[in-house]
């Protein structure tokens, strides 16, 4: 076993905002345009569970605006960079994953026409399933592990689309094979659909291609 194993194999490493994999820009939102008070993890940590409730839906509806203007469209985008500040913390990521907010994601990521926003979406799912302890059995994340694949299928000769939504894939197949690990029976709601191995075998096929070329 000391032969065939390194202490960095056994090492596991984040996918998403890992600065070994690609540089990632630090993530700012402006507090003053942001709509919903900016408050800090600590109080959001310590809300009572109404005050934590009016806060998730205000975040929800905002999300969750048909407006498609160019205001519209900023104001999600700092939205969704405030959550990438939120949900690097493990109790704020595993309550928000297993809440109304997941399945809006999941419905932006589908729908926004806007590609930063889905770009957005993606980083904030992905971080979610980095850091969030615990995960929700009616959670759907094989719907998002499928959107995910169909997007990055739709876009696989656009590296730079692909490199937003690759992490976020890696991050929920991890989560899920962790839950699997530790004896908790996979949902229905879990299922990891063929057509995502066949994209990621895909996918690394052809990096190894690029590399070689």
């Amino acid at each position: 076993k000391e032969l065939i194993y390194t202490e960095s194999d056994l090492i596991m490493t984040p996918i998403i905002d890992n600065p070994k994999i690609m540089k990632q820009v630090p993530v700012r939102f402006d507090s003053k345009t942001l709509h919903i008070p900016a408050y800090s993890v600590e109080k959001l940590s310590s809300m009572k569970d109404m005050d934590w409730n009016n806060f998730l839906k205000r975040v929800c509806s905002l999300l969750d605006s048909s407006e498609k203007n160019t205001g519209a469209a900023r104001s999600k985008l700092n939205l969704l960079y405030y959550l990438c500040t939120l949900v690097v913390h493990k109790k704020i990521a595993s309550r928000l994953i297993s809440s109304q907010l997941f399945p809006i994601l999941i419905q932006q990521l589908r729908a926004a026409s806007n590609w930063d926003i889905r770009a957005n979406v993606a980083r904030v799912i992905g971080l979610l399933a980095l850091h969030a302890s615990e995960l929700g059995e009616n959670v759907p994340v094989s719907e998002a592990i499928t959107l995910l694949t169909e997007l990055i299928r739709e876009n696989f000769r656009n590296s730079k689309l692909k490199q937003c939504f690759l992490p976020a894939l890696g991050e929920l197949l991890y989560l899920i094979a962790s839950k699997e690990e530790k004896g908790e029976h996979p949902r229905e709601c879990w299922a990891v659909p063929s057509a995502a191995y066949t994209v990621l075998m895909r996918c690394l096929r052809e990096g190894v291609r690029l590399f070689h070329g």
